[in-house]
């Protein structure tokens, strides 16, 4: 299996976000990068580095207000007296119509979720690289590969088609899976993140080609807390397309394994020709966000289980942060994964 990654993609370097109200470090760093992609070539996995694929599959999944946005409100923040080294909204609309706002402050809010998604000069190059690195791997297994690990950072699954959040800009797992689907393939959709990938639910909601799947901490009490609920299921053609799978806090191995066997079923049912996981490894026990309590050993049955539906497989990199068991926690899903495929 290969890696893929760029060293560009470690440029974006967010300094803070708020955490009930106060300013913390940021902790998606450069750092996580080197550690995953040390543990990935410690499996035996080999590194590529992605293709520059251009705007076209951002721009598949993006509407172009909000790739227009992205590329270029740094520099329009930077001329406002007094503003912030780093692009960070402090008001968001409690509705979005059709107004549109001309400010820059408005623009942050309208197209910025929460407070944990900065934007700096070199967040737009790296989010697109990233979203390159998916592409690359949809790519590989598009053309044969049994499975492709896409260490893509910055992460993806909260951003929406026009909004940013949760440290995502691109939604990386999307553009994966919509670009496979110009190569026929029918395409599911399966997150294992700590938190609920809202914004890959929300570009798939209304529609039938994608089946989308999280499991996740239940966000009545837990990030992003207004969606991934048991009784989200999609809306027009995409009804019955979507399934969550919440978790009560501190759930382990049992309980996490208990969810991922329905999901799989779901799977099953909808027979996809490929499937994209966006590996989340923050479920850890051990991870600062302190949402579930899976063990190391436990990355090894979820992949194993996943790996034992014989697909076609893009891993996309999500959550995961800096914890003396990140690292080891790849090499213990990659093994189990690895081992039911039969690569």
């Amino acid at each position: 299996m290969k890696v893929i990654f760029e060293q560009s993609q470690k440029r974006h370097y967010p300094k803070t976000f708020l955490s009930s109200g106060a300013p913390q470090p940021n902790p998606e760093v450069p750092e996580r990068a080197d550690v995953l992609l040390n543990a990935a070539r410690e499996a035996g996995l080999q590194q590529e580095t992605p293709h520059d694929f251009g705007l076209a599959p951002a721009a598949a999944v993006h509407t172009p207000e909000y790739l227009t946005f992205l590329q270029t409100i740094y520099e329009r923040w930077r001329k406002i007296e007094g503003a912030s080294e780093e692009v960070i909204p402090n008001i968001h609309p409690n509705g979005r119509g059709a107004g549109y706002p001309a400010s820059a402050v408005g623009h942050a809010g309208y197209h910025m979720a929460d407070t944990s998604c900065p934007i700096n000069a070199e967040t737009w190059d790296s989010a697109l690289r990233s979203s390159h690195t998916a592409v690359h791997a949809a790519e590989l297994v598009s053309q044969g590969e049994p499975a492709a690990y896409a260490l893509c950072r910055p992460p993806g699954h909260h951003a929406f088609a026009d909004m940013a959040g949760g440290f995502c800009y691109l939604n990386n797992s999307a553009i994966a899976a919509q670009h496979m689907l110009r190569h026929g393939s029918r395409v599911a959709i399966l997150d294992v993140d700590l938190h609920h990938g809202n914004g890959t639910q929300g570009i798939f909601y209304a529609r039938d080609d994608v089946l989308t799947i999280s499991i996740h901490a239940d966000p009545v009490r837990f990030y992003p807390f207004f969606w991934g609920h048991a009784d989200e299921r999609g809306e027009g053609r995409g009804l019955g397309y979507n399934l969550n799978l919440p978790l009560p806090r501190k759930t382990g191995d049992e309980g996490f394994m208990a969810s991922l066997a329905p999901a799989m079923q779901r799977i099953r049912a909808f027979a996809p020709d490929a499937l994209v996981v966006a590996l989340g490894l923050d479920a850890h026990e051990s991870d600062p966000f302190g949402g579930l309590s899976v063990t190391t050993r436990g990355f090894s049955g979820i992949g194993s289980l996943i790996g034992a539906a014989k697909l076609p497989t893009v891993l996309v990199q999500e959550g995961g942060y800096k914890n003396e068991a990140l690292g080891a926690n790849l090499i213990s899903f990659l093994a189990g994964f690895s081992k039911a495929l039969g690569t």
